[in-house]
């Protein structure tokens, strides 16, 4: 059987708009780093043709002989690098903040973690596929036995992203896409919920044992309590009212560029928050420049062309026999609606800015190459299913 190609295509059409707003977004950008006005729309540009190779490619692959080696491969190989570039020189490793997040290629800067995303997601829908199923007659704590190794596996990648490379970001977005791949492998919904509740109470503990972090949930509030409080008592309001180290320009900025574009938006190239007012507009605040420039009408046919991506990635999992490969396009779905939620409900102020990127529509070759993996293996995975 063929791979799916109107899964391709959408993927395309979304990349062809990265690149579009790589440049529309940047002339602030590319004036405070010294470089040349296409300087970023050129990489980015690099790096969708090199994505769109790499879904081509593994599209092509046969599932039954490519599809494990590959998913094993990049789990195992992005883990060993996550674990190792802490000990690795600056030479070769890029510091920033006190994380070393990004190895450094051939004047490119690649983060492992966005392939570990992958890689974590063919694990546990290959050994979910293997361990788990109904959970009839097994009870609560039969269900927490089963789960404990995969628990294990998880803090310790929660430890190894969170605290080494602090990014907690990437943990939020892990740990939801495991949480609703145990529905999917057969779990019960008690246990889903116990075990929201203890990732509920890792993320509170992760946050309040970092002062950066604090320093962000206090600057998401800044903006929040005004609105919400204001629906409250009195009394109750000014217990809940803290003061604020940090203004939370990003945010305002972010939803003032979003007021700003209306409907139809100021038009190509004619944002002005661009300019200096929000930065890393092109990566963490591409759907705020968007919003900008082409209104929500612009967004909503990104939001449709994204829908309608992970509608093709969710029906591949629907019309294949191979539990291994439906929980797989299942996760990958499901991690890249994560990534997706996480980003524009904190532009909008809904949550804490996470700085997770937009796939295939934030400035970056990680996330995009990452994701580009993970959307070629459900292509490959698609010819073991009945698209017709």
């Amino acid at each position: 059987m063929n791979a799916d190609r109107k899964l391709f295509t959408l993927v395309s059409l979304l990349i062809g708009i990265s690149i579009v707003l790589s440049y529309t977004l940047t002339p602030y950008t590319t004036l405070l780093f010294g470089v040349n006005e296409f300087h970023f729309a050129i990489r980015q540009t690099v790096f969708g043709l090199m994505s769109l190779i790499i879904i081509f490619v593994l599209s092509q692959l046969d599932p039954e002989r490519w599809l494990k080696p590959i998913g094993f491969t990049l789990f195992f190989g992005s883990l060993i690098l996550m674990i190792a570039m802490p000990f690795l020189p600056e030479s070769i490793v890029s510091e920033v903040g006190g994380a070393k997040r990004w190895i450094k290629i051939a004047g490119f800067s690649l983060a492992p973690v966005e392939f570990f995303k992958v890689g974590f997601i063919y694990f546990l829908a290959w050994s979910f596929s293997r361990k788990l199923g109904h959970h009839d007659g097994m009870g609560l704590s039969g269900e927490f036995k089963r789960f404990m190794p995969y628990a294990v596996i998880f803090l310790g990648a929660m430890f190894i992203i969170a605290f080494l490379q602090k990014d907690l970001g990437q943990v939020v977005v892990l740990g939801a896409t495991l949480l609703f791949l145990l529905i999917f492998a057969g779990s019960s919904f008690r246990f889903f919920l116990s075990i929201l509740g203890v990732i509920f109470g890792a993320v509170i503990l992760f946050i309040v044992t970092a002062h950066h972090r604090i320093l962000r949930i206090k600057s998401w509030w800044a903006l929040a309590q005004n609105s919400v409080l204001d629906l409250l008592p009195d009394a109750i309001a000014d217990k809940l009212r803290v003061p604020v180290e940090v203004e939370p320009y990003q945010i305002g900025h972010s939803l003032n560029a979003i007021h700003n574009g209306g409907l139809f938006g100021t038009g190509l190239a004619n944002g002005t928050f661009k300019l200096g007012f929000l930065s890393e507009v092109h990566t963490d605040f591409v759907l705020a420049g968007l919003a900008e420039e082409f209104g929500f009408f612009g967004v909503l046919c990104v939001v449709v062309l994204f829908l309608w991506m992970i509608q093709r990635i969710f029906k591949i999992a629907n019309r294949t026999k191979d539990t291994s490969i439906y929980l797989f396009s299942i996760g990958i779905g499901l991690i890249l609606s994560f990534s997706f939620l996480v980003n524009a409900y904190g532009i909008s102020g809904i949550t804490p800015i996470k700085g997770i990127s937009v796939p295939f529509l934030s400035y970056g070759g990680s996330a995009m190459l990452g994701a580009a993996f993970g959307v070629g293996m459900v292509l490959m995975a698609s010819k073991k299913a009945n698209m017709n």
